[in-house]
């Protein structure tokens, strides 16, 4: 598969395929409309993350994109595309089932995380989610002899209050290392339609109108990678759902 070497992340990108899904660098040209047409509608995908929602292309675009993805050499966002679908504009080899990314990359510590996952609604609870973070596990944890990029660690930092996401990272192998109180605050989340830590507000200060997460950390690092780690990703991979 081709590395593209124009996006500025630490490390090289490419192409993450297997034959249910394909893993594709996002391209505002060619995947920011489909992406805000299936999503627009749907603002929950974004509760339990500090982005979003956003209602307008435009809006993702400067908002997400341009200000948070592009200017950060250790994040890269990929387009999902569900293979078993027919072909769309989107891609000529089936359909943007969503958006998952690298971020907070390291090339010194080597490490990543996996994060800003958005599954579009006719995808979830399919094979695609398994496959996608299936695909950049294996390109993070697997050695550079075997086509991979020799990382020790990948993180998945998720809400306390996201469930579903402690699950699905636990079963692609992740370990429960810890939770940060209070670690984020999303501003206007009231408004936003974001899912608060669930705790008691502080005395004084900021408004009810900030909610705050409390971030659950989980990690699938080389060694878990190698005992065992890997072998139970392909088989959920392979699995129907």
């Amino acid at each position: 598969m081709t590395v593209s070497r124009d996006l500025d992340f630490y490390f090289p990108v490419r192409e993450l395929s297997n034959e249910r899904v394909k893993m594709t660098p996002f391209r505002t040209s060619i995947h920011s409309s489909p992406f805000l047409a299936a999503s627009s509608a749907h603002p929950e995908l974004w509760a339990n993350m500090s982005a979003g929602p956003f209602k307008t292309e435009q809006e993702f675009n400067t908002d997400f994109l341009q200000t948070m993805f592009h200017p950060d050499p250790g994040m890269v966002l990929f387009a999902i595309i569900d293979k078993t679908k027919p072909p769309s504009a989107a891609d000529e080899e089936g359909a943007l089932a969503g958006i998952v990314s690298y971020i907070d990359t390291s090339s010194v510590n080597l490490s990543t995380e996996i994060g800003y996952i958005v599954i579009l609604p006719p995808f979830q609870r399919t094979h695609v989610t398994s496959n996608a973070v299936g695909l950049l596990l294996q390109y993070a944890l697997e050695s550079p002899s075997q086509g991979g990029l020799g990382l020790r660690r990948v993180q998945w930092n998720c809400s306390s209050m996201n469930a579903p996401s402690i699950r699905a990272a636990e079963r692609m192998g992740f370990k429960k290392e810890g939770i940060l109180k209070w670690h984020r605050v999303y501003h206007g989340g009231k408004d936003k339609g974001k899912v608060h830590n669930g705790r008691e507000f502080p005395r004084g200060g900021h408004g009810e109108q900030d909610y705050a997460r409390d971030t659950v950390i989980l990690s699938h690092c080389w060694d878990d990678w190698e005992q065992g780690g890997r072998e139970n990703v392909q088989t959920i991979m392979g699995r129907q759902n």
